[in-house]
């Protein structure tokens, strides 16, 4: 039966046209773009005109593109003046992009466990983990889903620190009606590869703080202050994160295709969610109170526990049908990467843990998130696209029925 499964059918991808939404479109600016031969956003209009309409979708006041979402959320900080000996608390299952710009700006990323359902941050740990020098929390919208952002925004607000939503993962993600990226005080995005729309690479930061919104490109253009009557000067370090016009051409032509997108990943995920709800041993996503998913990835939880195995040997079964499989997504908290656990950052200064103006000891190892790193023992995530047919998700929902039947 799996080697027929197997033949049956070949799934799309993300990683060529055959996932993707890239045709003609973009094309067509981008040939603009070539004849112009103006390339760069300071001499062209493609990245501005993309960021006016990102914004006029988010209907916010401060846009800027930036080279990848890692850029965004360091845009976002260093707008924020984080710096040495300030801590900022994070999830502990996300990709490294969301803690590199914290490490990048000398600050310490102080990690809050995971509701272990809905695999974002848990706001009472978070409680617990506020000292008197958090100046942020990044807020994770894993896969697509929402964070208690009601919850997360009272205790920012509480102990005057700021909200970042990083919604790398999270295109028209809604929490109670309101876009992600807007309850906080600044929202990050990605069009890397793999996200819902995608340049290749690329970033966005979003905000509705004037301050904020005026230091957001300073600090993506190493804090010069462009503009016809401005002497050139640089007011302060920033970083070279601009977006090419090739990059803006093709953010343009995605983000009108955007809202189908969206539409069409929930349709099938929601159709996969129905096939496969009465599975023993199979939870499907749990959905945030308020929320309403825009499914980057589909995960699920396997008690692999009741059926004896790891969460990578029902993956490989999983593979061999033909369904991509994900254990773990990051396999283990980021914490435990060797980066953080062995504080292997600028040399052998031991910066910025031993800085002088941080005077704490921090310490990266098993146990700092225990639900977390339970939750990834038996997470199992399978890649999503907007081009799944109906016949791929009956394929995908067939071969977990078909291993869970092996298995019991």
């Amino acid at each position: 039966m799996a080697d027929n499964i197997k033949q049956a059918r070949t799934l799309p991808s993300i990683g060529n046209a055959s996932g993707r939404t890239i045709g003609p479109e973009e094309l067509e600016l981008l040939k603009q773009v070539i004849e112009s031969a103006a390339l760069c956003r300071n001499n062209g209009s493609m990245v501005r005109n993309f960021e006016k309409e990102f914004a006029d979708l988010y209907q916010v006041k401060h846009c800027l593109a930036s080279t990848s979402g890692t850029a965004a959320i360091h845009v976002a900080l260093g707008a924020l003046d984080i710096g040495p000996g300030d801590e900022v608390i994070t999830t502990p299952v996300t990709d490294m992009g969301t803690v590199i710009p914290i490490l990048a700006q000398n600050a310490i990323p102080i990690f809050a466990d995971l509701d272990p359902d809905t695999y974002t941050l848990d706001p009472e740990d978070v409680k617990r983990k506020i000292t008197d020098k958090t100046r942020a929390i990044i807020v994770v919208h894993l896969f697509g889903n929402a964070a208690d952002l009601d919850k997360l925004s009272s205790i920012a607000d509480q102990h005057n620190i700021t909200l970042i939503e990083d919604c790398c993962q999270a295109y028209l993600t809604e929490y109670k009606g309101k876009k992600v990226g807007t309850i906080g005080r600044i929202g990050c995005f990605s069009l890397q590869q793999s996200k819902h729309i995608t340049t290749g690479d690329g970033g966005i930061t979003i905000t509705n703080d004037p301050k904020i919104g005026e230091r957001m490109p300073l600090f993506a253009d190493k804090g010069w202050p462009r503009g016809a009557n401005v002497r050139r000067d640089h007011y302060f370090l920033g970083m070279n994160y601009r977006m090419t016009e090739l990059q803006g051409a093709v953010a343009i032509a995605q983000l009108k295709k955007l809202e189908g997108v969206i539409q069409s990943r929930r349709k099938s995920a929601e159709m996969l969610t129905e096939l496969i709800k009465d599975v023993p041993h199979v939870k499907p996503p749990t959905v945030t109170d308020g929320a309403k998913h825009s499914y980057w990835m589909y995960p699920l939880q396997i008690d692999v526990e009741s059926l004896s195995l790891t969460i990578a040997e029902f993956g490989d079964r999983l593979e061999e049908l033909g369904v991509p499989a994900i254990p773990g997504y990051t396999g283990k908290p980021v914490y435990m990467f060797d980066v953080l656990r062995l504080k292997k950052m600028y040399a052998d200064t031991g910066c910025p843990f031993k800085c002088q103006f941080y005077g704490k000891d921090v310490e990266y190892k098993e146990g700092l998130c225990p639900q977390a790193e339970e939750a990834l023992k038996k997470m199992l995530v399978i890649p999503w696209n907007e081009h799944y047919s109906e016949e791929d998700i009956n394929f995908i929902a067939g071969a977990i029925k078909n291993v869970m039947v092996e298995l019991t």
